[in-house]
């Protein structure tokens, strides 16, 4: 039986969130020591894991005073790691495995009292990959929440108008901020939370990442990614769309229905036992023979700016990306997993398209969280999800 140490708290450490769904801000200790759970925390945090799972053994932290420390002057930001060393041995602990994340100082302080830690990230993936009935309803909740926050940009720029210089709502000048406040406004009515989100227009939506700034051109193309958090579970989805106003280049709606195809053929494929990297490259060689480019036909150790130039999805849960990883290097999937499927096409300096979705991978296929159209007008996807 394999021991093991997390240290830190339940808003940062995905690790140990899912061994204690609590929100709790402080760091703390969890350890998993000859079959025993038990984590060493605040005793008004520990009243709160024990209410949530009895299994667990709390040990309040005031039982570790550190008051012989203060009186011998010891350095406050040597405090913590002298605490932590008392709390491990207490425990009997001699070796155990870590995250990656495992913080450095308390490493460092553990070894030097001759602890073993060993580093072991794909333990802990594996142990978050299959996710429980709890963390699956708060991905639900939070894919409600980004379809929401889609329909509510979709409504304004269904409402815009062109005008001088751009889109226009009520009279003011439609940016791809007011596009982001429109779906964070609707993100806390569904008990969740993000403010981290794209709304990307134009030659913008060609960088995966570009949150968006700026007017919506009146001929425009828009890329919507949201991935709000759960706040019950502080577990995660994520889902985009992308939009048309106006007349855009023709090019762009070649480019979504090319998308929606290849979105489907991957769909298609999931399964456990598929292998991320071969759904990859399946979707890069449907793409290769439309004639685009593709992270797999580009020359090695260049720089992709056009075509399909990134992975093809990632897990979803406690985190945006997590394992299992679709793309040039893959893992195998297993029932159980969440993941998203996001095939795009873009070019530097003009514009992209992308369509993502959440699935969980099921015994015998897939089934998609996501419930949201997806087409290009967003006055059609308006009308579509008032049904």
């Amino acid at each position: 039986m394999t021991d093991i140490l997390i240290i830190g708290d339940t808003q940062r450490s995905a690790e140990l969130r899912h061994e204690i769904p609590v929100d709790i801000v402080d760091s703390f200790l969890y350890a998993e020591v000859g079959g025993r759970r038990i984590t060493i925390v605040w005793s008004i945090e520990g009243d709160r894991i024990a209410a949530v799972d009895p299994s667990i053994e709390v040990v309040h932290s005031e039982t570790f005073p550190v008051d012989d420390l203060l009186r011998q002057g010891v350095d406050f930001y040597a405090i913590g790691a002298t605490n932590i060393v008392r709390q491990v041995e207490s425990l009997g602990l001699q070796s155990a495995r870590v995250p990656g994340e495992f913080p450095l100082r308390f490493a460092d302080a553990l070894r030097a009292a001759g602890v073993e830690l060993v580093v072991d990230q794909r333990l802990f993936d594996d142990r978050r990959r299959r996710k429980t009935p709890f963390e699956l309803e708060g991905i639900h909740r939070a894919s409600r929440a980004a379809e929401a926050g889609t329909a509510a940009i979709a409504a304004l720029l269904a409402r815009s108008e062109p005008g001088d210089g751009g889109r226009v709502v009520d009279g003011e000048p439609l940016t791809c901020e007011a596009l982001r406040e429109a779906a964070i406004a609707v993100f806390a009515a569904a008990g969740c939370r993000g403010d981290d989100l794209i709304a990307a227009a134009g030659p913008q939506s060609a960088d995966g990442h570009a949150a968006g700034s700026g007017r919506v051109a009146n001929d425009d193309v828009i890329v919507c990614d949201l991935f709000p958090q759960d706040v019950e579970s502080g577990c995660f989805a994520d889902m985009t769309r992308t939009f048309t106003v106006g007349t855009p280049d023709p090019e762009i709606a070649t480019w979504h229905a090319q998308t929606a195809d290849a979105l489907e053929l991957c769909r298609g494929l999931v399964r456990p036992g598929a292998d991320g990297s071969a759904l990859w490259r399946a979707v890069c060689s449907f793409y290769e023979e439309l004639g685009h480019p593709t992270g797999q036909s580009k020359p090695e150790g260049t720089v992709l700016r056009e075509g399909f130039n990134h992975g093809l999805g990632h897990g979803v849960g406690l985190e945006v990306h997590e394992a299992p990883v679709l793309s040039k290097v893959g893992h195998e999937l297993v029932a159980g997993d969440v993941i998203t499927l996001e095939p795009g096409l873009y070019r530097h300096g003009f514009g992209g398209v992308r369509l993502e979705d959440t699935l969980v991978v099921t015994d015998d296929g897939c089934e998609t969280i996501t419930e949201f159209p997806y087409g290009l007008d967003p006055a059609a996807a308006v009308v579509e999800t008032a049904r």
